[in-house]
């Protein structure tokens, strides 16, 4: 009877995740002197590969690539017709292969070796021609592939992208790459704008509605109105912050008993409004109104007014 779907599923990820977790138990202090000796090359990373190997090294070479660790992927295949003029004396090689003794790689490895560099195995199998001729070894073994027949590539794979992730992980410790060095990398896309937009780029598309403490009630809705953002910042004669009045004051308001006529933006703004410095990433003003449950934002400098961020520009740059 074949086994349902949802059964083999689950099977493959606890298969995968024990296979996984044994990898730690393989870590000797190889993949240490592996870390210091690419930290401290002067030349880059060359990962190489064929087959599924070689789809595995490209993503590891673009994750060291996005982490500060130049990279670059070259075919195992490629390397021996021509390729091969991709490596400098002073790169490291991290050769991937499960067996070690593919045709290619018996190939390429004395070539390399030839020109100077390091090479580094990431294999499933030590004992192979990989393993023997490298100067290093990490260490991929799996007992078997979670395939039915034990010959696609699936556990192998996974292991070799963990030890990859691993490599590039300890790399972003040994290097002290935090998130401004991401930034660099990553300036695309909703992730980039998250290390690197800042409040005071989305305030500046902003109109920066203001009034005075003293002022009546038609001048605060006309400004609240005409500068669409729902709110307007109440400033002394110096342009610091006194307060803040929103269409929520407004309405609050209207459901007391007051003078309309000689109600002023004093009487009825919040005091000690929320605030964000400009110099603030839009990630954080987005915190702060998270936080409190609101949409908007006053900006400053030093307590002097400098505009308005709204919940709406955060949406709009793809921050939330």
């Amino acid at each position: 009877m074949k086994k349902d779907s949802k059964t083999i599923v689950k099977e493959v990820i606890m298969a995968e995740s024990e296979a996984i977790k044994n990898l730690a138990n393989l870590v000797t202090n190889e993949f240490s002197e592996v870390i210091d000796v690419i930290f401290e090359s002067k030349g880059r990373v060359v990962v190489t590969g064929i087959g599924k190997s070689a789809i595995i090294g490209s993503k590891i070479v673009a994750t060291l690539n996005s982490t500060g660790t130049p990279s670059v992927f070259m075919h195992a295949a490629d390397a021996i017709h021509g390729d091969l003029g991709n490596v400098q004396k002073d790169d490291v090689v991290i050769c991937i292969s499960k067996s070690g003794n593919t045709p290619e790689i018996k190939v390429l490895v004395p070539l390399v070796k030839n020109l100077g560099s390091k090479v580094v195995a990431l294999t499933g199998n030590i004992s192979s021609f990989l393993g023997v001729q490298s100067d290093y070894i990490l260490n991929a073994y799996v007992e078997r592939e979670v395939c039915p027949n034990n010959l696609a590539p699936t556990t192998s794979t996974t292991a070799q992208l963990v030890l990859g992730d691993a490599l590039a992980v300890a790399l972003i410790e040994k290097r002290s790459f935090g998130t401004s060095d991401f930034a660099k990398y990553h300036p695309g896309g909703a992730l980039g704008k998250k290390l690197y937009l800042g409040v005071e780029e989305l305030a500046s598309n902003n109109e920066k509605p203001s009034v005075s403490s003293s002022a009546g009630l038609k001048s605060i809705i006309l400004e609240i109105s005409k500068k669409r953002l729902g709110v307007t910042a109440v400033l002394d004669d110096n342009g610091m912050i006194l307060g803040i009045v929103t269409d929520g004051d407004l309405r609050r308001m209207l459901e007391q008993d007051v003078d309309y006529k000689t109600v002023t933006a004093i009487d009825i703004m919040s005091e000690n409004p929320k605030t964000v410095s400009e110099e603030a990433l839009a990630v954080e003003a987005l915190g702060i109104m998270e936080e409190n449950d609101i949409t908007q934002l006053l900006v400053e400098k030093n307590g002097v007014y400098k505009g308005v961020v709204h919940l709406h520009d955060l949406i709009k740059e793809g921050i939330i």
